[in-house]
């Protein structure tokens, strides 16, 4: 297969996923080059994954007229900036979430994207796995007739425990709001369509925290954020559906599922955080739940098929299942949230999104033996 080039701007610690995914399942995608602020951290990335070229700055990779396609995996607070210069070099981009930190930002991106004539797509990339792509799937065919309301959460004890540098995670543009957040936002509306207005409340638990994970164990991290909040999502449709998240929660009896209801029926599905997982059915006037298979493939951790996607679209000469439409809806969905939480009161949302295309049930992107799972 023809293969589309990748350059990669940030070799943190999500980078390595990616570049697992774009290096060694993805057969159309090659990436050939990477940069980072810190240069060990590119130079350790390209001998990992056998990358031919190390860049000092993003600058010299966008200057690289062979990528075809930039991927941002910068700190949030660099989006904007990185996918703007990126677009203006002429590169298709896709950029880690959010799409930016405000939606005049992100409004920014979206139209020079389109006037670049660039796709844009913003993560999450997970709607594209087989547990939403299953799901999408049997709510389309009318498995629970019409949808009218959605319960989705997701409550932890915080990424100091685990992430390795995890203080911009309670920095502006991050917090379960920007971080969590946006699996659920990206996932409900790619399955139940675009939000009309949100309501939310949302409240600091701790000042301050402190990383127990190595290598910075002990450190001190001062919370700028929200790190419990409840919303309410109003969609275009009709369907109200909330969203539940947190860093403050040890223990909790929840899972990360989302419950989907509608008139002849209720769908269980697995948390839009990851690509698969368990999917329950139960049919109206049915007393027992059915187990769904996830049909499609990529069911692993895939990220990075957002970017697989870019590519096959680039070669066949179509649009990206995630437009960035979506993207920027998605953004404009959590300001709206953030907002609402300050101030009290319901936000309208002014954007909207046309839906794509569902995955293929076997689109032959790469090693499909090696995804299965």
């Amino acid at each position: 297969m023809e293969k589309v080039n990748v350059g990669v701007i940030g070799c943190g610690n999500i980078s390595e996923k990616y570049l697992e995914n774009l290096c060694g399942i993805f057969s159309q995608t090659q990436v050939i080059a990477v940069t980072d602020i810190k240069e060990e951290a590119a130079k350790l990335r390209a001998e990992q994954f056998h990358i031919p070229r190390v860049c000092k700055s993003s600058e010299e990779l966008l200057a690289i007229p062979e990528i075809d396609i930039v991927v941002v995996l910068t700190q949030p607070g660099q989006h904007a900036q990185i996918c703007e210069q990126a677009l203006l070099a002429g590169k298709h981009t896709y950029v880690e979430k959010p799409l930016a930190l405000n939606t005049e930002d992100g409004r920014r991106l979206v139209e020079l994207a389109a006037r670049q004539n660039k796709m844009l797509t913003s993560a999450p990339d997970t709607v594209l796995g087989s547990g939403i792509q299953t799901a999408r799937k049997l709510i389309d065919e009318g498995w629970i007739g019409r949808p009218f309301g959605a319960i989705s959460h997701i409550l932890t004890g915080g990424p100091e425990s685990w992430h390795p540098n995890p203080a911009f995670l309670y920095h502006k543009g991050a917090g379960p709001l920007y971080d969590v957040a946006p699996y659920y936002v990206a996932g409900l509306t790619y399955l139940l369509g675009p939000v009309e207005s949100v309501m939310c409340s949302a409240k600091k638990v701790h000042e301050e925290r402190t990383i127990t994970s190595e290598p910075l164990y002990g450190t001190k991290i001062q919370v700028e954020v929200p790190t419990y909040l409840a919303g309410i999502l109003t969609m275009e449709s009709g369907v109200v559906a909330t969203i539940h998240h947190s860093f403050d929660v040890d223990a909790t009896r929840m899972d990360d599922s989302v419950e989907i209801y509608g008139t002849e029926g209720t769908l269980v599905i697995p948390t839009p955080c990851g690509f698969s997982g368990k999917i329950h059915y139960r049919r109206k006037g049915n007393p027992d739940w059915a187990d769904i298979p996830c049909i499609f493939e990529y069911k692993r951790d895939m990220r990075g098929i957002g970017v697989a996607d870019m590519a096959s679209a680039i070669l066949e000469n179509r649009s990206q299942r995630l437009s960035a439409a979506f993207g920027y809806h998605t953004l404009n969905v959590l300001e709206a949230l953030d907002i609402s939480a300050q101030e009290g009161t319901a936000q309208p949302i002014a954007s909207t999104f046309e839906r794509t295309e569902a995955m293929l049930l076997n689109p032959g992107w790469g090693d499909e033996q090696r995804n299965r799972g």
